[in-house]
């Protein structure tokens, strides 16, 4: 059974929470966070405002992905995270 949009973003944003207070992640998590992204970019329900801060977000987690310290990646980027989980909301 496929999600909505609206539960999407709560477990898109329960990821980014976990990765900002934890300051550690998984390859798979960043994964999941890039089909989350990725699927809410393409939902015409989601402003254009919110589809830029997905895109952002979908280039976090390849970049996470793909990272030889994802904690650092995550570490990194904690500014940005706390950001994101705010336009979220």
């Amino acid at each position: 059974m496929a999600i909505n949009h609206e539960h999407q973003l709560t477990v898109l944003k329960d990821i980014l929470s976990e990765h900002h207070l934890d300051r550690s992640g998984t390859v798979s998590e960043c994964e999941q966070i890039e089909r989350l992204a990725k699927s809410l970019m393409a939902n015409d329900a989601i402003h254009s405002e919110l589809k830029q801060t997905l895109s952002h977000i979908y280039t976090y987690s390849q970049n996470g992905k793909n990272a030889t310290d994802l904690s650092l990646h995550i570490d990194q980027h904690e500014q940005q995270l706390a950001n994101w989980m705010d336009q979220l909301t």
